[in-house]
C-alpha cells in the first residue's frame, strides 16, 4: 500500500514514508466526556486485571488529510488506518500479523481454488441492517467496476479471482466477478489459480464489504457524517476538513463488548514536530511518527513513550521509466549507485531503519531477499560506476543531468531528498530541484506519470513477499513508474501457482534479480514504525503491518 508516511501511500512528508499531515486545533469537544458504556474488561495481565480510566477516549497523528474514506477508492495508508476502525473485512490482523476471524466466522477450500466462507450471523451494519454475503459481492464488483475507477482493483486480479482482469479492462460485466453469495450468511470466492495465501490477503481495507442501498442513496456523497453507515466498531461522527476526524464507537457492532475506546479522533498532522509538540503537551495519545532530528533525544528522555517496530516496507525512489533520459537503464543505475544508503537509514533517519538494496524488506514473512552485486561495493567504488554510467548515456560536466524530484509533503521526505540531491550533486554533478505537494496532488501527479524521479514507499499488504514484488508489474495499478518486464511478469504470475514455499522463493529472489538489473527503482532503506505512544494505551501492538484497531486498545488508569 502506498505509504504517505509511510502509498501508506507511505507519505513523502516523512521524508520517505507513505503519508504526512498538519494536526488540528483541540476541541472542547476532543476533550468531553463520551456517554458511558458496559465494556469487558480487558485480558488480564498476570493475576490482575488492568484498571481502566473512566474516560476512554484517545487522539491520534495521522500523518495528512485522507484523500477518501470510501473502501474501493483508497491507496494510502493515511485512509486505510481509518477504515479500519470503520468497516471490517472477512478476516482481520492480529496483534503480531496473523489472520484472524472477523465477518468470517470461518472458511474452508478444498483446493486454494474455491474458498467458502461462513459470516456470522450477528454483524450488523451501523443503521441496525444485517451483514450479509450480497455486501461483500457488492463491494467486490464495484472495486473492478471501471466505472468506480478504484486505484486499487488489481487486488483482486492479483489473486486471480475468476474474471477480475478481463472485468478491470472493460471486456466483462462485473456481475461475472468470480464471487457470490450462496445464502445470506455463506460467501463462495472463485481463484483461476490455486493461491495459498489468498485469505491472508483478506484483511485489506480494499476488500470491506459496503451497503448498497446508502451508496446508491447518497452517491460520492456516502462518506459524509450523516450518510456513512459502516460495519465496524465505529462510526463517523465528524470530519472537519484539514482539521479532525472524529469516530464514535457503534452500539450496532457485533463485538462490542470487548470494545473499550468511545471515541477516537484523528488529527491530520504533516509536520512530525507538531505531531510531536502536541504530543508532548497531552493533546495527542499517538503519533503518526516521529521527527528524526529529535529521535535521540526522546529516547532518552521519554523511553517508555517510544515505540519502534520492524515493518514490512521499503522506502524507494521511482524512475519515469517511460520519459527520457529515464528510460535509459543506465541512468537509473547511476542515480541509484550514488545514493549512501548508510548515510540516509543511520545518519538521516537513525531510527532503526536498515539500509534497502532490494525491494523486499527482510521483515517479510519467510522469504529473505539476496543482495545483489552491487550492494557488496564500497560506496567509493559505487559512486565510480555511477560516473561511468552517467557518462556513457551522455551526461558530463559540460552537458548536466537536470530533473526533478517530487516528494508529497513531510519533513522527514525532505531531509531525505535534500541528503540525495545533495549526494547526487557531489558524486555526479547532477542538478535536481525538489518539489514538494500535498499528499492528494502528489498521489495524482504520480500516478498520472506526470514527474521524473518521485518519492515512494510500499508498505505490504499481506505478510508475503508478492505483496512487495506485485508492485513492479507491467499492469499494476500502482507502477506508477510503467516499468515493464515480461520476464519478471512471467515469473509473478508463476509464483501464484506454486504451493511449495522453497520454490516459490527462488521465483521471488529471480524476480528481484530482474529489478536489481533494470533498475526501475532505487530501494534506499527498510522501514520501521517509530512513534510516539502514551504508557497508559494499553492494546497496542507490535504488528509488523502496523495494522491498528483501536477497538484491541484500552486507556489505562493514569
Amino acid at each position: 500500500m502506498t505509504h504517505n508516511k509511510k502509498l501508506l501511500a507511505v507519505t513523502v512528508a516523512s521524508a520517505f514514508a507513505l503519508f504526512g499531515c498538519d494536526k488540528p486545533q483541540q476541541t472542547s469537544e476532543t476533550a468531553a466526556a463520551p456517554a458511558k458504556q458496559e465494556t469487558a474488561a480487558p485480558e488480564a495481565k498476570g493475576d490482575a486485571t488492568p484498571a481502566l480510566a473512566a474516560v476512554q477516549e484517545l487522539v491520534k497523528g495521522n500523518g495528512t488529510e485522507p484523500a477518501t474514506l470510501d473502501p474501493a477508492k483508497t491507496e494510502g495508508v493515511p485512509e486505510s488506518n481509518i477504515q479500519r476502525d470503520l468497516f471490517e473485512g472477512l478476516v482481520t490482523s492480529g496483534p503480531n500479523g496473523e489472520v484472524r476471524p472477523a465477518v468470517a466466522e470461518s472458511w474452508d477450500t478444498p483446493d486454494n481454488k474455491v474458498y467458502t466462507f461462513h459470516l456470522r450471523k450477528d454483524a450488523k451494519w451501523s443503521n441496525g441492517d444485517p451483514v450479509t454475503a450480497g455486501d461483500f459481492v457488492y463491494a467486490f464488483r464495484r472495486v473492478v467496476d471501471p466505472k468506480t475507477a478504484s486505484p486499487y482493483s488489481w487486488y483482486l486480479e492479483i489473486p486471480t479471482i475468476v474474471n477480475a482482469t478481463d472485468i478491470i479492462a472493460g471486456k466483462k460485466a462485473p456481475e461475472e466477478l468470480g464471487i457470490k453469495a450462496i445464502d445470506d450468511h455463506t460467501l463462495e470466492i472463485t481463484l483461476e489459480k490455486s493461491v495459498p495465501y489468498f485469505v491472508s490477503m483478506l484483511a485489506h481495507t480494499t476488500t470491506y464489504p459496503e451497503n448498497q442501498k446508502v451508496i446508491e442513496q447518497f452517491g460520492d456523497q456516502w462518506t459524509r457524517p450523516g450518510n456513512m453507515v459502516t460495519n465496524g466498531a465505529y462510526t463517523l461522527k465528524e470530519w472537519v476538513v484539514n482539521e479532525r476526524i472524529v469516530l464514535e464507537r457503534s452500539k450496532t457492532y457485533w463485538d462490542d463488548a470487548h470494545t473499550h475506546i468511545n471515541k477516537v479522533t484523528y488529527l491530520p498532522i504533516q509536520s512530525q514536530n507538531a505531531d510531536m509538540n502536541r504530543y508532548l503537551a497531552g493533546e495527542v495519545d499517538m503519533t503518526y511518527e516521529t521527527p528524526i532530528e529529535q529521535f535521540k533525544r526522546l529516547q532518552k528522555e521519554h523511553p517508555q513513550d517510544v515505540r519502534v517496530t520492524g515493518y514490512v516496507g521499503t522506502y524507494y525512489y521511482e524512475f519515469n521509466c517511460k520519459k527520457a533520459p529515464f528510460d535509459d537503464v543506465r541512468v537509473r543505475k547511476a542515480l541509484s549507485f550514488a545514493i549512501d544508503r548508510n548515510v540516509i537509514a543511520d545518519s538521516v533517519m537513525g531510527q532503526g531503519q536498515k539500509p534497502a538494496y532490494t525491494l523486499v524488506p527482510e521483515y517479510v514473512d519467510g522469504f529473505v531477499a539476496t543482495e545483489p552485486a552491487w550492494a557488496k561495493l564500497t560506496q567509493a567504488e559505487r559512486n565510480a560506476q555511477a560516473k561511468e554510467l552517467l557518462k556513457a548515456a551522455g551526461f558530463d560536466e559540460q552537458h548536466p543531468l537536470k530533473f526533478e524530484l517530487l516528494y508529497n509533503t513531510s519533513e522527514n521526505h525532505k531531509k531525505v531528498a535534500v541528503a540525495v540531491a545533495a549526494m547526487w550533486k557531489k558524486n555526479l554533478g547532477v542538478d535536481v530541484a525538489l518539489v514538494n505537494q500535498e499528499w492528494k496532488t502528489y498521489l495524482e501527479t504520480k500516478s498520472g506519470g506526470q514527474f521524473d524521479v518521485a518519492r515512494a514507499g510500499w508498505i505490504a499488504d499481506y505478510n508475503e513477499a508478492s505483496s512487495m514484488l506485485d508492485l513492479k508489474q507491467t499492469t499494476h495499478g500502482n507502477n506508477d513508474g510503467k516499468y515493464s518486464n515480461l520476464k519478471y511478469d512471467e515469473l509473478m504470475a508463476q509464483s501464484r501457482t506454486v504451493m511449495d514455499t522453497e520454490a516459490r522463493n527462488k521465483l521471488y529472489a529471480e524476480a528481484e534479480g530482474l529489478l536489481a538489473e533494470d533498475m526501475p527503482i532505487a530501494p534506499i532503506y527498510q522501514y520501521v514504525t517509530a512513534r510516539l505512544v502514551k504508557p497508559y494505551v494499553g492494546g497496542y501492538p507490535n504488528n509488523p503491518l502496523d495494522n491498528l484497531y483501536t477497538k484491541d486498545m484500552y486507556i489505562l488508569a493514569h
